[in-house]
């Protein structure tokens, strides 16, 4: 049994694997050839925190591969009134095949997959947001850019985007420049995970407080919010 909670879970030949069953997926769903690669399969869908892109996104592409998803929002189980994590993944896994949580804090996340009997999905979480960045991957390849020829600039707060690109070009080998405000950085454990990934993969990863040094020559810009400060 595999979790999903960060990039850093899979290796770099099992991120392209993913991706291409992706691609894979979205030309069959373009011509409406839905196959059942998860038939009865059922996804327990736990929202600390609210979102329109990630419930729909994973509610559909649940029912376009023949599952189910079931939504779960704090106020609908008892996680939202002081039951266990334990407790709630224990119950929960007896019942589903699959839990995907957004949540306030990665470390309910580990909480769940520890005591889980099934696969447990980051949809967000305060340090990372991988499902986002693979949707964010297959848009810049769609656009012509060969993973190992990415060149990507984050501006923006260090926040769960920013670490989970830095996982992505650590792992996937190409060069990253972050950008974060002056006091807004990002966490020095998960940049210097980054960094043991980028000796074995040769990624090239900046960290600046230089918006015009990150985003110089990139081939791919992304940003988050960040009060101008001058920049």
């Amino acid at each position: 049994m595999r979790h999903f909670l960060t990039l850093n879970d899979f290796s770099k030949d099992e991120i392209i694997e993913i991706l291409n069953l992706a691609f894979k997926i979205k030309k069959e769903a373009k011509v409406r050839n839905f196959k059942p690669y998860l038939k009865d399969q059922k996804l327990a869908m736990i929202f600390e925190k609210s979102s329109t892109r990630t419930r729909v996104s994973f509610d559909v592409g649940m029912n376009e591969l023949g599952g189910h998803a079931l939504f779960l929002s704090s106020r609908d189980i008892q996680l939202g009134r002081g039951e266990p994590i334990k407790d709630t993944a224990r119950v929960i896994s007896r019942m589903c095949d699959l839990i995907m949580a957004r949540v306030n804090r990665h470390e309910t996340l580990i909480e769940l997959a520890e005591f889980s009997r099934v696969p447990v999905i980051n949809g967000l979480s305060d340090k990372f947001h991988p499902v986002q960045l693979m949707a964010d991957l297959m848009t810049i390849v769609e656009c012509g850019i060969e993973t190992p020829k990415i060149k990507a600039a984050y501006v923006g707060d260090g926040n769960n985007m920013a670490h989970s690109w830095l996982m992505l070009a650590s792992k996937l080998g190409f060069e990253l420049r972050v950008a974060t405000p002056v006091g807004y950085e990002v966490d020095p454990q998960i940049l210097a995970q980054a960094q043991e990934n980028a000796k074995i993969s040769g990624a090239k990863i900046l960290i600046t407080n230089d918006i015009k040094e990150a985003v110089r020559g990139a081939k791919v810009v992304t940003t988050d919010t960040w009060v101008s400060m001058g920049q």
